[in-house]
C-alpha cells in the first residue's frame, strides 16, 4: 500500500515518506499512521468496524489530500483533453463533474479520475498512487498550448454519510445554497470563512461531499467539521471497506494497465459520442469490446461464514480456475465476507481458494450495499 522503497543493502537512500497538511491533526486525535501512496496517512482511529458503521449511519471525515488536484487551461482545451480521455466535454456543463479514465494505446487503464468544468478550466482529481505518472503522461500528450497546474498547495477532504449535508450546511455560505448541489455537481463556496470548491461526490456509496481548500486552512476546517455531533474522523481502513461494499473499483487492485474498462463494468466512463467516433487511446479495442463483450468480467461474490477472501485468491468453477479475487474483506454492513473478482464465463456459484481451503461463493450483483447518492 505504499509508493515508498526501503534502502538497499548497499545503503542507497530510501524515498522519503511525505507528510500531508493534516499529519499532526491526525496524530493528535489518535490516528494510527501507515505509509500509503508515498504519504503517512491514518488507517484508523477507534477501529475500522466502528468507523465504517459510523459513516453508514452518520458522517465521516476522510483526509484524501494525497490525491492529485490538477487544473488544465489554454486554447483548444476541450479538443486536447478529448484526445487523451474518452470523455465528451461538449456535454459537460459548468458546475458539473464526470467520471473518466486515462487509457494507454492498448485500452488498458492507467488511472480513473474525476473531471469538473470550472469557469475557464478543467479540474481533475487523480489517484494519489499514480498522480506523478498521470502528470507526466498528460504533459507528454497534451499540446504546448495547454497549461497543467498541479495544485499542491490545496488539501482535499471528503465528508461522507447520510448526515454529511446537515453538518456541512451549518458552515457553508455562498451565492447559492449547498442544497442546490446534487450528485456530481460542484460549486465555489465559503466554508468556515475559507474559499472552498465543493462537489457532491465521494467513494463510499453514501451521500457526501469532496472539499478542496487551501492547505494552510485544513486543520481549522477539519476541527470545525469534527466538532459537529454527526462527524468523526475516519481512516483508510474504513474507506476501503466502504468502497468495496459500494462496488467501486480501486486502482492498482481492481484496475490496472492489464484490465480494460469494459471488463471492469465501466462502460459509462466511455461517453456515447466517443464510442461511435473514437479518437482516444485504445479506442479500437474499447469499441470492439463494447460491441462484442469480453471473455472475463469483474463480478461480486458473497461468501458464507466469517472467513474473508483477499486479493490474489484463485476462483474456481468445480476444478477449473476461472478467475482471481482483486478485492475482498468482511462487510460490516452485511456482517459477512464479500469479494470482487475477474472471472471468465457465466456462473452463479463458485469456490474461492483461501489458504488451501475451498470456500463456496455466490455470484451477486454489485453494489453489495445500495448507493444512497443525492440525485
Amino acid at each position: 500500500m505504499s509508493d515508498t522503497d526501503l534502502p538497499d543493502d548497499d545503503g542507497a537512500e530510501a524515498l522519503e515518506t511525505l507528510i500531508l497538511p493534516l499529519d499532526a491533526w491526525h496524530r493528535a486525535r489518535g490516528g494510527r499512521m501507515v505509509e500509503f501512496a508515498g504519504y503517512w496517512m491514518p488507517v484508523q482511529y477507534e477501529g475500522i468496524l466502528a468507523e465504517h458503521l459510523w459513516t453508514r449511519q452518520h458522517a465521516g471525515l476522510f483526509d484524501v489530500s494525497h490525491m492529485g488536484q490538477l487544473l488544465l487551461s489554454g486554447e483548444g482545451l476541450d479538443a486536447a483533453v478529448e484526445a487523451v480521455l474518452p470523455i465528451d466535454l461538449s456535454t459537460l456543463k459548468l458546475g458539473h463533474q464526470r467520471y473518466s479514465l486515462l487509457l494507454d494505446e492498448q485500452g488498458g487503464v492507467l488511472d480513473d479520475l474525476m473531471v469538473s468544468r470550472w469557469p475557464n478550466d478543467l479540474y481533475l482529481v487523480v489517484n494519489g498512487a499514480t498522480k506523478w505518472d498521470d502528470i507526466a503522461h498528460l504533459r507528454e500528450h497534451l499540446p504546448d498550448e495547454i497549461t497543467l497546474n498541479h495544485l499542491e498547495e490545496r488539501a482535499l477532504l471528503a465528508l461522507q454519510g447520510p448526515e454529511a449535508f446537515a453538518a456541512l450546511d451549518r458552515h457553508v455560505t455562498g451565492d447559492y445554497p449547498l442544497s442546490s448541489l446534487t450528485f456530481m455537481r460542484f460549486g465555489h463556496f465559503e466554508l468556515c470563512g475559507v474559499p472552498a470548491a465543493i462537489s457532491r461526490s465521494g467513494y463510499t456509496g453514501e451521500d457526501g461531499f469532496e472539499i478542496s481548500i487551501p492547505a494552510e486552512h485544513a486543520a481549522h476546517v477539519a476541527a470545525l467539521l469534527c466538532g459537529e455531533p454527526e462527524v468523526k474522523p475516519i481512516g483508510l481502513g474504513a474507506r476501503d471497506s466502504l468502497r468495496l461494499e459500494a462496488g467501486l473499483p480501486l486502482y492498482g487492485h481492481d484496475l490496472s494497465p492489464e484490465t480494460s474498462p469494459i471488463e471492469a463494468g465501466l462502460v459509462f466512463g466511455i461517453n456515447k459520442r466517443r464510442r461511435s467516433e473514437g479518437g482516444f487511446p485504445g479506442a479500437e479495442r474499447i469499441c470492439r469490446e463494447i460491441a462484442e463483450g469480453t471473455p472475463r468480467k469483474w463480478i461480486g461474490l458473497a461468501l458464507d461464514g466469517r472467513q474473508a477472501a483477499r486479493e490474489g485468491a484463485p476462483v474456481f468453477a468445480e476444478n477449473k480456475q476461472v478467475g482471481v479475487v482483486t478485492s475482498g474483506g468482511f462487510s460490516p454492513s452485511l456482517e459477512r465476507p464479500i469479494a470482487a473478482a475477474y472471472v471468465t464465463g457465466e456462473h452463479t456459484a463458485l469456490e474461492i481458494d483461501v489458504r488451501g481451503k475451498r470456500l463456496p461463493a455466490r455470484v451477486v450483483p454489485m453494489p453489495f450495499v445500495p448507493h444512497r447518492y443525492h440525485r
